[in-house]
């Protein structure tokens, strides 16, 4: 059985961050852990509290993991701070951890910002590099590139200078009333690939980037080239949105077990 973690934030309510990676990959069949880097207080109206791990029990949660049951992929979502980011750089470096996908987390779907400047800058400059993908959304490829993204060749653009940057390559999502539902692959060879997607009618869609970055990782996990596995995971988020749950008052979780 493939072992996949994640390491980001709790969400209560149960629609994204731990809850909906675990989610994720459970209904991949794979086995899930988590180190949880912050508890919040949210749902589907938006977050109220953060409460974050000390960069200590950060590292100590990491240890737990990686001496005894060693993931075969890694996913990164919520670090809000630039001291819990140094520690989860310095363990991934020391215990050589593979297959990192890394979805920097910067603003919830409901418009709450959850990282602050110095952990942005941490982020790129000591998580990126470790990374095999990075997926941003079209705002956080617009915050991290320093571009405006209005249509979809500047999609291409803000992606193809993070990778030359970073040497990784990007994911950049598409949405956010630029297009449909397409998104870009930047590799850092300067290749770009275009990964069409159905554009589904639901306003329910908590969670949408922890779960496409948590699937991304089991496709790696199991051997899967980064392509592949970026358009098996937006064939399970299509599924996902396509089940059409509806709980909550605001913008809903997904159902990630729609296809068992």
């Amino acid at each position: 059985m493939k072992k996949i973690l994640t390491i980001a934030g709790s969400d209560c309510s149960g629609g994204a961050g731990i809850q909906a990676d675990i989610k994720t990959i459970t209904a991949h069949k794979m086995y899930a852990m988590s180190v949880i880097t912050a508890l919040t207080a949210q749902n589907t109206l938006g977050v109220t509290a953060i409460s974050e791990a000390t960069p200590e029990f950060v590292g100590r949660q990491l240890d737990a993991v990686f001496t005894d049951i060693f993931p075969d992929a890694v996913k990164i979502g919520m670090v809000a701070s630039a001291a819990i980011i140094e520690v989860i750089a310095q363990k991934l470096r020391a215990y050589k951890a593979v297959n990192v996908v890394v979805d920097p987390v910067m603003v919830s779907t409901s418009g709450s910002r959850l990282i602050s400047d110095d952990a942005k800058l941490a982020l790129q400059n000591l998580l990126f590099p470790l990374a095999a993908v990075v997926t941003p959304n079209i705002p956080e490829a617009a915050a991290l590139s320093g571009l405006e993204i209005t249509n979809e060749a500047e999609m291409v653009r803000a992606g193809a200078l993070l990778a030359k940057n970073f040497g990784v390559a990007v994911l950049v999502k598409g949405g956010h009333k630029v297009n449909d539902a397409t998104d870009y692959l930047c590799a850092n060879d300067e290749s770009v690939k275009a990964i069409a997607g159905e554009r589904i009618d639901n306003p329910n869609t908590h969670g949408t980037g922890c779960t496409l970055s948590s699937a991304i990782a089991c496709g790696l996990a199991d051997g899967k080239g980064m392509e592949e596995s970026v358009r098996a995971a937006k064939r399970y988020l299509t599924g996902a949105l396509n089940a059409q749950l509806n709980l909550g008052r605001g913008a809903g979780p997904l159902d990630h077990m729609w296809n068992l």
